[in-house]
């Protein structure tokens, strides 16, 4: 990778206020659940049902699961349709919008896929710079 060159489109770029309505949106899909609910929702045929999600999600909680349905619901990009029987049966799908969002986890998905060794390379070799302290001075 050439660090030294830099794209006109890279010099124009600035990080986006704290005021701006992006940095809202990124918070959301820059957590490693919304990724992983919106990847399955995505890859389901048709809506899911809580406890479905639940088990194609290893490792989220009860209480994980419910947090990031509401913050993906109140987002717009998952809906969550409630039908009237006893007891009620819930289910959740994406939106048009939960679906294009969809494809950019599935990018980075793939990304990390690709680069895993890379990253796990560069990581202990941090690890093993950093575990050893330094030498006496004199």
């Amino acid at each position: 990778m050439d660090t030294e060159r830099v794209t006109e489109r890279d010099a124009a770029w600035t990080a986006p206020s704290v005021e701006c309505p992006s940095r809202t949106v990124l918070e959301v899909l820059a957590n490693k659940w919304v990724l992983y609910v919106l990847g399955a929702l995505r890859q389901h045929d048709g809506p899911m049902r809580f406890n479905q999600l639940g088990r194609v999600l290893p490792g989220i909680t009860q209480k994980m699961l419910t947090q990031t349905l509401r913050t993906l619901e109140r987002n717009g990009l998952v809906a969550r349709r409630v039908y009237p029987t006893v007891p009620p049966r819930v289910e959740y799908a994406p939106t048009p919008l939960g679906y294009e969002a969809g494809r950019l986890t599935m990018l980075i998905g793939e990304w990390a896929l690709t680069h895993v060794d890379e990253i796990l390379t560069a990581r202990a070799a941090f690890d093993d710079r950093t575990a050893t302290p330094p030498a006496p001075i004199g």
